[in-house]
């Protein structure tokens, strides 16, 4: 009987060791997650793999999913960075702070927003205004804009997409926080940046947007007005540093609370030159040259 009791009191002690660990390993110290934004996930994936390059102890997961995918994360508080191409809601905040998770937000980066087109498209250029048509269905058809009779496709970011809803609010509503206007029905819904620009490579009906990093010569990246008769210009880092480019925007990594230890190193990292230059690498601009 004793042989019994002290079996299960080794059973106990086994059970409440693989515990701990498990929880030890799900909080590390030495491990960092990171959920969010498709549209930095790479850069994001870049600055992780520098930061621990030599450092065995110290490992760095991460996954995009989306920049709502990243709130709901912290909120939920299974990853210790959310990376987000849009500022955080009202109601993400306010969800965060009922449950004791107090989001705080750095810019690590900015972006252009790059309207794609297909190679072969002749359309060079197009207004804020006539992008508003396109997306929202007003426009259906390239000829109505100087293009080949081709039925327009319109590829977008899903809407847990933080560049889903930054192009919704700047382009399709205009900056205007009382409009209403929504992508049109028509619309196909793309799960990530990569896969927007592999249908418009392949598709000459074929409009979408994506982070100025995703863009190349394999497609054709429009000039954007911000009225007709304004000068349009592409998303060069000058043209998105001095705002000149209608479809910028910051980069975010946010934390629960002001970050302490490994988070608050690899965010000092991603601040640095040495993460700065990274930002440059991968496309987008960093925070340093508009200083």
């Amino acid at each position: 009987m004793k042989n019994k009791y002290f079996l299960i009191f080794l059973l106990l002690i086994f059970i409440f060791v693989s515990c701990q660990r498990r929880k030890e390993t799900t909080n590390s110290s030495d491990s960092i997650q990171i959920k969010g934004s498709d549209t930095i996930v790479n850069l994001v994936q870049v600055w992780a793999e520098k930061f621990v390059d030599g450092k065995n102890e110290i490992s760095i997961g991460v996954t995009g999913g989306g920049s709502g995918t990243g709130f709901a994360a912290l909120i939920n508080k299974t990853c210790d960075i959310a990376m987000s191409s849009r500022k955080i809601e009202v109601e993400e905040t306010n969800l965060a702070m009922d449950g004791a998770v107090f989001p705080f937000e750095f810019v690590v980066g900015y972006d252009g927003l790059a309207v794609l087109v297909n190679k072969n498209n002749p359309v060079e250029e197009l207004t804020m205004a006539q992008l508003r048509d396109i997306f929202t269905g007003k426009i259906t058809n390239w000829k109505e804009l100087g293009g080949d009779d081709l039925k327009i496709v319109i590829l977008s970011r899903e809407s847990n997409s933080g560049t889903h809803m930054f192009f919704k609010e700047q382009v399709l509503r205009l900056g205007n926080v009382n409009a209403k206007d929504e992508f049109s029905p028509r619309s196909l819904l793309m799960p990530s940046s990569t896969a927007i620009f592999d249908e418009i490579e392949q598709n000459p009906h074929t409009i979408g947007y994506v982070g100025m990093g995703f863009a190349s010569d394999l497609v054709k990246t429009i000039k954007v007005a911000q009225t007709k008769g304004q000068e349009s210009v592409l998303p060069t880092v000058d043209n998105v540093l001095s705002w000149k480019y209608p479809i910028s925007r910051p980069l975010y990594l946010y934390t629960d609370g002001d970050p302490k230890g490994l988070v608050k190193d690899f965010i000092d990292y991603a601040l640095s030159d040495k993460g700065q230059k990274i930002v440059e690498e991968t496309f987008f601009v960093p925070i340093k040259k508009g200083k």
